[in-house]
């Protein structure tokens, strides 16, 4: 791929993920109003419950330590830094999924620093058994993390297909 078009493509996606997203919690937030918190009934499997998640994806390792807070914030700029290595070294279709998983970091690393903390609202749930509750930048890292393990599994299974014969 040519690095222009590349850089290109990069751009585009990332800063479709960061409108959706944006767009997307804008609406939640202004919903709210001057509440922090909402809960709308929008089908018995989906709600929007808005929470504030301070930890990484689907709330995990959130804590109320400041520094605590502050190694995650690090550790996850890290992590996007190595993804956007990965973006610019990727000369293949994990080109795409890496640009939707930094797409999303981008987004929720954007609401850390705003918000000092990620606004999560989409709770899928069945009867009383709830998911994580999670927003779409996440929607978008976990789709790009699938097709990269896709990818990898497929690949690899090529390359011992092609060594055996």
């Amino acid at each position: 791929m040519e690095k222009k078009n590349k850089f290109i493509y990069s751009i585009l996606i990332i800063s479709t993920i960061f409108v959706i997203d944006r767009i997307s919690k804008l609406y939640v937030l202004s919903l709210a109003g001057n509440s922090s918190s909402l809960d709308i009934f929008v089908t018995k499997y989906f709600n929007i419950y808005l929470i504030w998640n301070e930890g990484i994806a689907f709330g995990l390792l959130a804590f109320d330590q400041s520094s605590t807070y502050t190694i995650i914030t690090g550790l996850i700029i890290i992590v996007s830094i190595v993804v956007l290595i990965l973006i610019i070294n990727a000369n293949d279709i994990r080109f795409y999924f890496y640009s939707l998983v930094f797409g999303g970091a981008v987004s929720n690393l954007f609401d850390r620093f705003y918000y000092s903390a990620v606004p999560d609202f989409i709770d899928l749930h069945i009867n009383k058994n709830h998911w994580f509750i999670f927003n779409v930048a996440d929607i978008f890292i976990t789709i790009g993390v699938i097709c990269l393990i896709l990818v990898e599994l497929i690949f690899n299974k090529h390359l011992e297909d092609e060594k055996n014969n």
